[in-house]
C-alpha cells in the first residue's frame, strides 16, 4: 500500500527506477546533489513535492545554470512507442480485420522472419566516435533517431525486432527516470537483489502469505467492562531485519505518519523554521521520547536473541530506534524483547528495579545525576511493563522468520497465543518445517491423547512428543512463486533471466486449547427411517 499523500516529502526515501530497468534507492535531503550514475546528476529540490510514478528527463545543463533541469515526461509521450508498434503490427498483418485479402507482397510481409538477418557493426554507418559527438550535443531521442536513420538493415528487421532495438537504445541513451514511493514490496525486491540474506531470500509472494494467514489488522480499543484488556497484540519473531515487522504494521496501519504529520514547510533555504510545540505533559508526567510507556491496542512485540532488535529496514518508513520520533505510530507500539528477558527476567539487569531514591536526597543531586536517575526509571518501567505484558500471553497470533529450529521454540511461544489464534512460521528451506509438520500431525497428536489417558497424571514423555500436539489444529505446509513469462504469438515461453534462490516455505496453524478431563457421549443418536405412511407425530404415553 502506498503512503496515503501521492508526492515525495523532504527527508524521506523513494525509488528511481532507471531506463535499464534498475531500482536506485535514494534519500531526499533538502539543498543536495543526487547521483544517477550514467544518466547524470541532479539537485534534490527539483524533486521534493513532486507526484509519484511520474516519469522525469534530465536535461543538459545550459550556459549560467547552477544545476541541470528536468523535465516532466507526459504520458502521451511514454506510450507513443507501444502504439507505434502496435500499428506496426496491424499495418503487417491486418490484426482484427474479418476478412484479409493478401498478394504477393503482404504474404511476403507476413511471413517476414529475421533468421537471416546479420546484425553486427558493419550495419551501422555512424562510427563510435561520432555517436560519442552526437551525445554532446543531441537529446536522448534525437541520438536514438540517427542511429536508427544510418542503419542499414533497418527495414529486413520485424516489427517486433524493431521495436526491441528500439527499446534497446531507449535504456542506453534516454536520460529518464521514475519516481517511485517506498513501498514494502519494491523495498523486498531491492534489498534482495543487493543482498538476499538479510530477509532469508523471502519472496514478495512468500510475504503476502505470511501477511495473509497471520490475520494482522487494526483493532478497535475496548471500552466498557473490558476496557483494561489490550486487543491486537501481536508477537513476532523476526530475523529479516524488519521487514516481518513493518509488514504488520502496514496491516494494522502503524507503518507511516499522516500526511499532516509528516509534512514539513520548505520554504526558503536559510532553514530558519518554526519549532514544534513540546507536547504536552499528561496525568503521569511529562513524555519523553527515549522509553515511552507500550500503548494498550494494536502493539507488535518483538521477540529477538540480540542485545538490540535488529529493525534496520524500518528507518525508510521513518522510523529508527536510535533516534526515536515521538510522532511515529511505532513509538509507543513496537515493543522489543528478548528471549532472556522473555524466560529467565530476573537475570536480566534491565527488568531489575533500579534504587529508590526519597525525595530529600534528590533534591541534593545535580541536574544531570537527577536527569540519569529519571532515565534509569523510564527504562525500568518500559522494560517491566513490555516484559509483564508477554510473559502474559494472550496475543492475536505469532509470526516468526527466524534462524532458530521453530521446534525448540514453539515450546515456549504458543502457550502465549490465545485460543483461535493464528500461528505464521517461515523458513528459506523446508525440512524445519516438514519436522514441524510430524511434530503437530493428526497421529501423533492421537498417539498423545491415548498416552494421557492411559496415565492421566503423568506427562507423556518429551522424547516422543517435543512438543504438544493438542496445541494447534490444522498444520499446512505451503509454498507460492511467480514465474514471468513472455506471452508473444509464436514465442511464448517462461523468462530465463528469473533469478533462483530459495523458493520459501510458510507453515500455518491455528491456536486451539485443549478440553481439561475426560469427553463422554452417551446414547444412540442415530435417526430412524420413517416408515410408509408416517406423518411424524409424537407417540402418547
Amino acid at each position: 500500500m502506498a503512503p496515503s499523500y501521492g508526492r515525495t516529502l523532504p527527508n524521506t526515501y523513494v525509488f528511481l527506477r532507471l531506463p535499464s530497468d534498475i531500482v536506485k534507492l535514494i534519500e531526499l535531503k533538502p539543498n543536495t546533489i543526487i547521483e544517477v550514475g550514467k544518466y547524470g546528476t541532479f539537485s534534490s529540490n527539483l524533486l521534493i513535492g513532486r507526484p509519484y510514478y511520474t516519469t522525469f528527463e534530465i536535461l543538459d545543463k545550459r550556459e549560467g545554470e547552477a544545476h541541470v533541469r528536468l523535465r516532466y515526461v507526459p504520458a502521451k509521450e511514454l506510450n507513443a512507442e507501444v502504439v507505434a508498434e502496435y500499428d506496426a503490427e496491424v499495418k503487417d498483418g491486418d490484426v482484427g480485420s474479418e476478412t484479409v485479402d493478401l498478394d504477393e507482397e503482404r504474404v511476403a510481409a507476413v511471413e517476414k522472419d529475421n533468421r537471416l538477418t546479420m546484425d553486427n557493426a558493419t550495419r551501422q554507418n555512424l562510427s563510435h566516435l561520432e555517436i560519442e559527438e552526437l551525445k554532446q550535443t543531441a537529446s536522448g531521442r534525437e541520438i536514438i533517431d540517427t542511429i536508427m536513420a544510418n542503419h542499414n538493415a533497418l527495414d529486413e528487421k520485424t516489427a517486433y525486432s524493431k521495436a526491441k532495438y528500439s527499446l534497446r537504445k531507449a535504456k542506453k541513451y534516454l536520460k529518464r527516470f521514475t519516481v517511485l514511493p517506498m513501498e514494502i514490496g519494491t523495498l523486498q525486491d531491492y534489498v534482495r537483489e543487493k543482498e538476499p540474506g538479510r530477509i532469508l531470500e523471502m519472496r514478495e509472494e512468500s510475504l503476502a502469505l505470511i501477511t495473509a494467514w497471520s490475520n494482522a489488522h487494526f483493532s478497535e480499543a475496548l471500552t466498557g467492562a473490558s476496557a483494561d484488556a489490550q486487543s491486537g497484540r501481536w508477537l513476532a519473531v523476526d530475523d529479516s531485519g524488519g521487514l516481518i515487522v513493518a509488514a504488520l504494521a502496514e496491516r494494522m496501519g502503524i507503518l507511516r505518519k499522516d500526511e499532516a504529520e509528516a509534512n514539513v514547510v520548505s520554504g526558503s533555504q536559510d532553514g530558519d523554521h518554526s519549532m514544534p510545540d513540546a507536547p504536552a505533559p499528561t496525568e503521569d508526567g511529562p513524555s519523553h521520547r527515549d522509553f515511552p510507556l507500550p500503548a494498550a491496542s494494536n502493539t507488535i512485540t518483538n521477540l529477538h536473541s540480540m542485545v538490540q532488535q535488529n529493525v534496520s529496514l524500518l528507518k525508510f518508513f521513518g522510523y529508527d530506534s536510535n533516534t526515536p520520533d515521538t510522532d511515529h505510530p511505532l513509538h509507543d507500539r513496537l515493543l522489543p524483547i528478548s528471549w532472556l528477558q522473555l524466560l529467565h527476567p530476573d537475570q536480566d539487569p534491565t527488568y531489575r528495579e533500579p534504587e529508590v531514591v526519597n525525595e530529600g536526597t534528590l533534591q541534593t543531586y545535580k541536574s544531570g545525576k537527577k536527569g540519569t536517575y529519571y532515565k534509569k526509571r523510564r527504562r525500568w518501567a518500559r522494560c517491566k511493563a513490555i516484559v509483564d505484558n508477554a510473559r502474559a500471553g494472550g496475543f492475536e497470533g505469532l509470526v516468526m522468520a527466524s534462524h532458530m529450529d521453530p521446534a525448540n521454540t514453539l515450546a515456549h511461544l504458543i502457550p502465549l497465543i490465545r485460543g483461535g489464534g493464528h500461528v505464521v512460521i517461515y523458513s528459506p528451506v523446508i525440512e524445519p518445517l516438514v519436522s514441524l509438520m510430524d511434530l503437530y500431525s493428526r497421529e501423533r497428536r492421537a498417539a498423545y491423547i491415548s498416552a494421557l489417558s492411559q496415565r492421566p497424571d503423568e506427562v507423556p514423555s518429551t522424547e516422543d512428543f517435543p512438543l504438544d500436539p493438542r496445541l494447534l489444529l490444522a498444520p499446512t505446509l505451503q509454498t507460492s512463486r511467480i514465474r514471468e513469462w513472455q506471452v508473444l504469438p509464436g514465442r511464448t515461453h517462461p523468462l530465463m533471466t528469473s533469478k533462483g534462490g530459495s523458493e520459501g516455505f510458510v507453515f500455518t496453524a491455528r491456536r486451539v486449547i485443549p478440553l481439561e478431563g475426560g469427553v463422554e457421549a452417551r446414547g444412540n443418536f442415530g435417526r430412524k427411517r420413517k416408515a410408509p405412511g408416517d406423518t411424524g407425530g409424537t407417540v402418547g404415553e
